[in-house]
């Protein structure tokens, strides 16, 4: 797993989506400058002790932003109303806010911490 390799499907998209993963991935790391970077399931992921905190990805109109767990969007529900949503993904066309993108990626990290703490 590589910074390289989402630097490279970063490269493969298309504007203005490619503009959005790149402002998408840097205000992630902004957050939580200790996150790892690879590829999982085909997507760019945001990584923390082995564990996928987020992913995003590039499609034909805008991108998805991924919390690799079923119930953060469920969690968050009242501040995603005006955004299109997937059971698995948060579709957006603009720069999501960065409290928002703070929201999700600190409800993926708690349940990862709890998941860790139950083992």
């Amino acid at each position: 797993m590589s910074k390289r390799e989402i630097d490279q499907y970063i490269a493969l998209q298309s504007e203005p989506e490619k503009a959005l993963l790149k402002t998408t991935r840097n205000m992630i790391l902004e957050i939580e400058p200790s996150l790892k970077q690879g590829i999982s399931y085909g997507l760019p992921a945001f990584i923390l002790d082995g564990d996928v905190v987020c992913g995003i990805a590039g499609r034909k109109n805008g991108c998805s932003y991924y919390p690799f767990s079923g119930s953060v969007l469920a969690a968050l529900k009242s501040d995603l109303v005006k955004y299109k949503q997937s059971k698995a993904a948060l579709h957006f066309d603009a720069p999501l806010p960065k409290t928002l993108v703070r929201k999700l990626m600190t409800q993926r990290m708690v349940q990862i911490m709890v998941k860790k703490k139950r083992k």
